[in-house]
């Protein structure tokens, strides 16, 4: 099994996709292509040359308002009324094919090292990710994403710790 990483394109054949969440499903199939076309969010996909499209993964850039932040980051940054930079893993789903290895996990690290290297170019403090449920939420805080204060659904993972996380890989 060989996967390849690369922007959701025409080819792409997301019918026979199913992560078993209805509305990740109808989103991949029905609104992915649109989402991207209108630049509201950067989808890709990994595909093997058997099973076809096996996992996606959409990218956005995202705006974080300093009451937003715990207070022991918030206190370190200067008080800009504009907001701050960051990355938006809008959604995140594998095929249920793949259930059971780690391939979520792969998903997330390949969207994460996509995200540090727009930062090179375009700041980005942080990486946001909305859970949608607690089987999701753990998932990310296995990651490293760690809950905002005031919505616990939706959590983060500063720029520099993905960083230094991805350099102990």
């Amino acid at each position: 099994m060989a996967i390849v990483f690369e922007a959701l394109g025409k080819h792409h054949d997301r019918s026979r996709f199913s992560c078993g969440q209805a509305d990740l499903d109808g989103w991949f199939r029905r609104r992915a292509g649109q989402d991207d076309r209108r630049d509201v969010a950067r989808v890709f996909v990994a595909t093997d040359s058997e099973l076809g499209v096996v996992g996606f993964y959409s990218l956005s850039a995202f705006k974080l308002e300093l009451g937003e932040l715990p207070e022991e980051i918030a206190r370190k940054l200067p008080r800009y009324e504009s907001g701050y930079p960051a990355a938006l893993i809008g959604r995140l789903a594998r095929d249920v094919r793949m259930r059971g290895k780690g391939f979520g996990e792969v998903l997330a690290v390949d969207a994460i090292r996509r995200i540090l290297g727009a930062a090179e170019t375009l700041a980005v403090l942080a990486i946001i990710v909305d859970a949608k449920d607690e089987r999701a939420a753990a998932f990310y805080e296995g990651l490293g994403f760690v809950p905002f204060p005031r919505r616990p659904n939706r959590m983060f993972l500063l720029a520099s710790s993905a960083l230094r996380g991805l350099e102990k890989m």
